[in-house]
């Protein structure tokens, strides 16, 4: 009686720590989307190909990242490195860093009015999230984009 007694209280025990680690969980467990505005904060050409863009040229972009329906304030940043492989196509990587952790972007892109890139990672709540990332151009001056997350776990 008394080791069946002390195998009930360790398996209950056991279900209690198995249970809140995971409803601790820090991970996203479906699929989702994301919807935010970006302002430009900086944008930086750098030539190292010679006059003009050309293969080799790299664009260093950073943006404040929002979502008015929640609030006013930036709720996070965005850094891109864009290299260029032609005249106007460049190879991107990115990462938008949010409260909760940090979605990570590469791809291609010729035109910077619409474009979508592939969601290849992230950290904290988007850890090991896939997808994909639509821009789309909302004011040329000061630059305004949306952006809009689809997220797969």
């Amino acid at each position: 009686m008394r080791k069946t007694l002390l195998a009930v209280t360790a398996g209950l025990g056991l279900g209690l720590i198995g249970g809140s680690a995971t409803l601790g969980s820090t991970e996203l467990t479906k699929p989702g989307t994301i919807r935010l505005t970006t302002r430009g904060l900086a944008e930086q050409f750098v030539d190292r190909a010679g006059p003009g863009r050309g293969a080799g040229d790299m664009i260093v972009i950073r943006e404040l990242l929002y979502n008015k329906a929640i609030t006013r304030k930036a709720i996070g940043h965005a850094e891109l490195v864009c290299t260029y492989t032609g005249e106007f196509s460049r190879q991107c990587n990115g990462t938008f860093s949010l409260p909760r952790g940090k979605i990570v972007v590469a791809g291609a892109l010729v035109y910077r009015q619409f474009y979508v890139l592939a969601v290849v990672g992230g950290t904290g709540l988007y850890d090991n999230v896939r997808g994909s990332l639509t821009v789309t151009l909302l004011e040329r001056s000061p630059r305004r984009d949306l952006v809009f997350f689809r997220l797969i776990v």
